[in-house]
């Protein structure tokens, strides 16, 4: 059996994973946009019907961008579904595609797939006992943890599974025969990631022989990017509250300097000094995570220390306090615009240039202005008229910025979301197609990242990592045991925390293995048996419940503010008694806690 130390490559040649053969397809419209003039007649005349706008103009070309963003061409995905039902790994006995999986650029992008792939092959469709022999898989369904489990299944449906970004890691089905590539990835790291969701090996999978390889098809240029040696390192995202709270201490820091010791800013930077150690304070010092930085967490909840602080200080908070920082129960699109307004306020303070940051403010007045019959836009029509013609944000100091965020920030709910979307059925060609053997000696699997995601899918059944699976709090021999996995065996803590930086340890294991279906919904039952509850607030919980399944934890609250959690209603309108939900966030942080977060 290997072990942490393996890299794909050996552990291949040692026969404990399967290699690969990519299929790298060219398709005229993704790599080249679609051009009016090399249409014929009548799909010029198809194309004049759908782009031209009122005043007559017609774009020349539709770029290669466009293309599974907001123009779906339906014999695109016709000519891509072709080649992995024709040259994809088959079972019984040929008869069948093998396990396999799409990964889409969105959701719009899976759903069309799916419609072509009905229609292409309706006796697929629907002739699997009202199974569906294809099915979307992402975060707009709901179950979708039951719809992995099924796709795990040898013996079930769906046979091909699309997906968009949940099934691109952390899952393990060894039944895997063919990964399809219909969109482009960015990072190396994720890139090889995701090819590791085929290499699983699988005794008798193949009408009684072994699994031996996997077939990867690549359509949007993959391999290619990154034999360029282009990519894009895989960084580290922070949650929108710690990269506000990141802001505002630069903020702090930059108005330090003597110019900016007026009596409004002073009294500014005393409001932000305020908020940033209340947020600090607002820390739970008995969490496993926040006692790992207990050291900065005491420096910086005592205002009297932000006296004089230095570029070192901004460092440290940036890497030791932001990553913990709670977010508030808050309007998403409001606390985005203090994040927008904020780096504004930033770029003032260190001479920059506004660049973008000036744009993306530009386009969401804009937005509130395009609905200004709403009453409290209309109460903001001056200053929105002001930004929007005059060179009142190119003159703007801290005072206005503050003042624009103040009375704007809670009008961003109110901006419209656009849906453009165009349906195209223009006939795509393909450019090249070929085989390749695969490139495992050239791969960046031998790093520590890969090494510990291998390592911890390998041992699943290590009473520590099934802790961590079932939702039990660990003991501080358990974090030790980890501590030997993972900063001895698998490589150093140096290593570590190249990677990771401070995370914690149990923090990283239960985001690569999730969290256990029937751990979760025990965690959660006294509100999914609970008969009082109504059907809105059942699926709420639903959807938290399926959220963590997948993620392992829930450690930012903002996306409490998005779909699918509010497809039928915000937190505060479906929990009228707020109590409920006081009870529900109490269960989450219970789960976060007993993996060493929040």
């Amino acid at each position: 059996m290997p072990t942490y130390g393996y890299d794909l490559a050996q552990a291949v040649k040692d026969g404990y994973l399967v290699d690969y053969m990519s299929v790298e397809t060219v398709l005229k419209f993704i790599e080249q946009g679609i051009s009016y003039d090399e249409l014929s007649d009548e799909e010029k005349e198809e194309y004049e019907d759908t782009f031209e706008d009122e005043d007559g103009n017609l774009p020349e070309k539709i770029s290669s961008s466009a293309i599974n963003t907001w123009l779906f061409n339906e014999d695109t995905i016709r000519q891509v579904l072709d080649i992995v039902m024709k040259d994809s790994l088959k079972v019984n006995y040929g008869e069948m595609i093998g396990k396999t999986i799409i990964f889409a650029k969105n959701h719009k992008h899976a759903e069309k797939i799916l419609e072509v792939f009905n229609k292409e092959y309706p006796h697929l469709a629907k002739n699997n006992n009202g199974q569906a022999f294809a099915k979307v898989i992402d975060n707009y369904m709901t179950y979708s943890q039951s719809a992995i489990d099924e796709f795990s299944d040898s013996k079930k449906m769906p046979q091909i599974a699309i997906s968009v970004d949940m099934l691109d890691t952390g899952i393990d089905v060894p039944e895997v025969l063919n990964l399809v590539f219909f969109k482009k990835v960015m990072s190396k790291a994720k890139f090889w990631q995701m090819i590791g969701r085929g290499t699983r090996c699988c005794p008798g999978l193949i009408d009684g022989e072994d699994k031996s390889k996997f077939y990867i098809f690549d359509f949007c240029g993959n391999f290619e990017f990154f034999r360029m040696g282009e990519g894009k390192k895989a960084v580290t995202r922070m949650a929108l509250q710690g990269a506000i709270f990141n802001l505002m201490f630069q903020i702090v820091y930059k108005l330090q300097d003597i110019k900016y010791q007026t009596d409004r800013l002073m009294e500014f930077r005393k409001s932000l000094v305020d908020a940033v150690v209340e947020k600090v304070k607002e820390l739970n010092r008995e969490n496993f995570a926040v006692r790992q930085h207990i050291k900065y967490v005491d420096l910086y909840s005592k205002a009297e220390n932000y006296n004089a602080i230095s570029y070192e200080d901004t460092l440290l908070v940036r890497e030791e306090l932001a990553p913990l920082v709670l977010p508030d129960n808050d309007e998403a699109t409001a606390v985005r615009f203090d994040a927008l307004i904020y780096g504004l306020e930033l770029a003032q303070l260190a001479g920059e240039k506004y660049g973008k940051l000036k744009t993306d403010l530009i386009k969401k007045v804009k937005g509130i202005a395009s609905v200004a019959n709403i009453p409290e836009i209309v109460a903001q029509k001056e200053l929105i008229n002001t930004i929007l013609h005059t060179d009142y944000v190119e003159r703007a100091g801290i005072d206005e910025f503050e003042h624009i965020r103040e009375n704007l920030r809670n009008l961003m709910k109110y901006i419209p979301r656009n849906q453009v979307r165009y349906d195209t059925d223009f006939t795509d060609d393909i450019l090249s197609y070929e085989w390749n053997e695969s490139e495992l000696e050239n791969d960046d699997l031998k790093n520590y990242k890969a090494k510990a995601e291998f390592y911890i899918h390998q041992h699943l059944d290590n009473a520590v990592i099934a802790k961590l699976r079932t939702n039990q709090p660990l003991t501080r021999l358990d974090i030790e045991s980890l501590e030997k996995i993972l900063w001895s065996e698998v490589g150093s803590q140096e290593d570590y925390e190249r990677e990771y930086g401070h995370k914690p340890l149990g923090e990283l294991v239960r985001e690569i293995v999730g969290l256990d279906m029937n751990a979760a919904k025990e965690a959660f039952a006294e509100f999914l048996d609970d008969t009082n509850l109504d059907s809105r607030q059942i699926y709420f919980v639903n959807q938290i419940v399926e959220y963590i399944v997948h993620n392992g934890m829930m450690t930012d609250l903002s996306v409490l503010q998005e779909s699918p959690f509010t497809d039928q209603g915000s937190v505060v309108d479906i929990f009228t008694d707020l109590s409920v939900w006081a009870g529900i966030r109490k269960v989450i942080d219970g789960i976060n806690y007993n993996a060493g977060v929040m």
